[in-house]
Order: structure tokens, then sequence, then C-alpha cells
């Protein structure tokens, strides 16, 4: 499936709250390169980053020093005068479920973005205010959330406010001194270690993207910008699958429900769906460079995630054949 859809590298894995039922990393580093993959392997996994920033999120509910129904002018009252009265109730979970109607920022169609100044942390406020003044998205009875990148940021600058660190500062706390996991920003080192290449869809070819091209994701790195090793990425998953089935870890198994279930359509970091009567927490990732998928059946507590270091409709649609192929293969 692989070389039939022209992914350089994929990683994936099947796995159980505490077991790994089929793991494997095929191909690659790069088309133009010889190097082999190997489940060392580092994948930008786009917005996968969401459900990453929402956990985070939730840990610092737990303490106490947020609470899922916060308004976003109670920490910020000063913005208010300058913002949309649309926004004047906005909340945390609204923000965490797309539900604040904020633009989407995705790339594509959207509003010119000043050149902010200052630290990462400066920047995102300073994008954060210019947002709230943009017109709201519209939605409807039957599509009551708008995705939106943007909206990340926000919440994201709510968690800042109140835990006195940056979104960086809390990503490396949590995932990696609190989990002991490899959790990195940006995409993969491929110039100074031998890591993955991303590859982006030019003139009809995959081209490979050096680790140190200059990108931006315009102040949205909350939603869609860190990179992971396959296997820190499945003890991740092993924590909400855990959660889910009603153990409690990091997160408190209350909140691994809250997190996945509480709203339909989509949740906090996850798209939530029925189907022939399995619930599934799932969510796909790009930045236009890799594109990762995790499905998570929450029915029988599985999970299938698939890495890999291209993008494109053929990068897409060999993942969706994957997915397809695993779960029937290890599927109830």
């Amino acid at each position: 499936m692989r070389s039939a859809y022209s992914i350089p590298e994929v990683s994936y894995a099947v796995i159980t709250d505490k077991d790994i039922k089929e793991i494997s990393a095929t191909g690659f580093h790069s088309a133009i390169l010889p190097e082999p993959a190997t489940l060392e392997d580092r994948f930008h996994i786009g917005s996968n980053t969401k459900a990453l920033t929402a956990f985070i999120i939730a840990k610092y509910v737990e303490k106490g020093k947020l609470k899922w129904n916060d308004q976003f002018f109670t920490l910020f009252p000063e913005w208010k005068k300058d913002a949309r009265k649309e926004y004047a109730h906005i909340t945390l979970e609204e923000l965490l479920s797309h539900r604040a109607l904020i633009q989407p920022f995705q790339g594509e169609n959207d509003p010119a973005i000043p050149d902010f100044k200052g630290n990462k942390q400066e920047k995102r406020e300073s994008f954060g205010k210019f947002v709230l003044t943009l017109d709201p998205v519209k939605a409807d009875p039957e599509h009551p959330f708008v995705y939106s990148n943007a909206g990340y940021t926000l919440a994201t600058l709510m968690l800042e406010k109140v835990t006195h660190q940056s979104w960086e500062q809390l990503v490396d706390k949590v995932f990696n001194k609190d989990l002991h996991l490899d959790v990195q920003f940006s995409w993969p080192d491929n110039q100074t270690k031998k890591d993955t290449w991303g590859h982006s869809f030019e003139n009809g070819k995959l081209t490979p993207i050096a680790s140190n091209t200059d990108y931006k994701l315009d102040y949205t790195e909350p939603s869609g910008d860190l990179n992971i090793r396959l296997k820190d990425y499945i003890k991740f998953i092993q924590l909400n699958l855990l959660g889910l089935e009603g153990k409690n870890n990091y997160l408190k198994s209350s909140t691994y429900n809250y997190i996945h279930n509480h709203f339909p359509g989509y949740s906090f970091g996850w798209f939530t769906v029925l189907e022939n009567n399995i619930n599934w927490s799932t969510h796909s990732g790009t930045a236009g460079t890799y594109y990762s998928m995790v499905q998570i059946d929450k029915t029988h507590s599985l999970a299938y995630i698939v890495f890999t270091n291209s993008f494109n409709e053929d990068t897409v649609n060999g993942v969706r054949l994957m997915i397809r192929k695993l779960k029937s293969t290890y599927g109830k």
C-alpha cells in the first residue's frame, strides 16, 4: 500500500490499553535518500496536536486553575472593548470544541495577518486580540461546530494566563518531564540528525522539505505543530484508552470521558463518531508535509495509528486503505 500510493515512509500500530498487536515502520526517510525507516523515526502530527493541547488544559482543570465553562473575557477583561460582541460569552470548552465560531485559519482564504513582534507567547496574544476583532463564522443546527485552529490559540491563551507559563513550557512539563515522552516542536530535524523529511506535492510530484525551511503556522502552533515518535504516541493513546475504560492515570477517568464524549461531532481534540454501533474518537493531522491518522474504537478499547511523511491526495487515500485493512484484521 505504501508503494502503491507513493508514500516515502509509513509507521503504524494497532494497540490496546496495554498491548501492541502490530507495529512496523517501512520505507525511507526521503523519496530521494536511501536511509531506511525505523521505529525511532519522528513524525510531525499536525492537528493531532490538538488532543495533546486539550490534554494539558484538562490537567489544569483538574488542578482547579481553570473550569471548562470559564469565559474567555473573565481572564482577559481588558480585551473585551475591542472584540466583536458576538464573542462576549465564549468559553474554554466552546473554543476546544470549535463552537465559539472563531475564524478557521486553516491556510486557505485566511484574513491577512499582521506581522506581530515579540516572543512566541507575546505573538500569540497579539494574534488572539486580532482574531477577536474578526467577524464570527456561521454555524447551523446540522453543523454546530466550525473547525478553527485559531480557537485553540485562544484556549491556549487562557491556559498560559492561569499557569504563568508558555504553551511550550507546559508541553515540556506535561509530556516530557511528567510522562517521560519525547515530544518536540515543529518538523523533525533532518539537517543535524538523520530523521524523516516531510514531503509536499509540487509540480505533480512529492518534494522533500528540509526541516530548516522557513515556515510558520501563523501563531496557531498549539493546534498543530508537534512531532513525536510512534512508540511515544502509543503511550499517550494508551493513557486515553485506560481512562475511557474507567481507570485513573495522569488524568482522572471522568476527565477522559469528558474530553472524548462531552460534545457530539467534535469534543476536545477529537471528532466523535458512531459507526456500525461502534463509538469512535478519531482525528487526522497535516501541515502540508506529513499526514497522520488515529482512530480509537472506544467500544472495544482498540486504537489504530498511521504516521506518514508526505501529504497529497494519494497519501490520504493510502492511509485510509491501511486503516481499513487493519480494522478488517483486528476489529471486533
